[in-house]
């Protein structure tokens, strides 16, 4: 019995020391970033290269946004890379469900999740959000990334390049987190289709 329980306690500490020692090689970088632990929320679903958010086949604007993430030399695809998106509804609001709990009481329903694949390409069918009610805001899409060997970040958000209310000096930024946000959007196979091609490390603190 006492060779069982110190095989045990053997076992037990080893585990947790290689799990701190995983943690401890986790980089921090990005800055704060609240409700970024959003991305961990998944539950059990399956993650992969494409995702498609709820209300999609009832929108009246829906869109296709595809691209490629790349390693911080801009041309390395990035695989197994987890990224988590959300947006407004139409009424440009963050609908929730009543049994909400954790970040989907802030962040509503309408949310995916994505893990790139081998050549780091992924695949987002959503729609087209609108603006924060009696606002100016520009409809934008939040997205967050994860990295194997880093915490949680914030990239800038996805905006639309035919929104009036996408500022000049949003358009003339040259510092975009992971790249250029603002799509364009051309018509193609009944839907509206976009490409955002998203460079890591590009613009995030401590990054290097």
């Amino acid at each position: 019995m006492r060779i069982k329980l110190l095989i045990i306690s053997v076992f037990l500490v080893t585990t947790c020391a290689k799990s701190q020692g995983e943690r401890t090689q986790v980089k921090v970088v990005g800055g704060p970033c609240q409700g970024c632990e959003a991305i961990y929320e998944y539950g059990n679903h399956v993650l992969n290269a494409v995702d498609t958010l709820p209300g999609f086949l009832s929108s009246t604007e829906r869109l296709k946004i595809t691209g490629t993430i790349y390693k911080k030399d801009g041309k390395t695809p990035a695989s197994d890379v987890l990224l988590y998106i959300y947006q407004t509804n139409e009424a440009g609001m963050y609908p929730k469900r009543k049994n909400a709990t954790g970040w989907a009481n802030r962040h509503g329903y309408i949310r995916g999740w994505i893990k790139t694949s081998t050549n780091g390409r992924y695949t987002l069918f959503t729609f087209r959000p609108a603006s924060y009610p009696n606002t100016k805001i520009p409809q934008h899409i939040h997205i967050t990334v994860k990295e194997a060997d880093k915490n949680e970040y914030y990239l800038d958000d996805f905006y639309f390049d035919d929104d009036p209310n996408l500022t000049d000096k949003i358009r003339n930024r040259n510092n975009f987190r992971g790249g250029n946000g603002i799509i364009k959007l051309s018509k193609k196979n009944g839907m509206k289709e976009a490409s955002r091609d998203i460079i890591l490390g590009l613009n995030i603190p401590d990054y290097n």
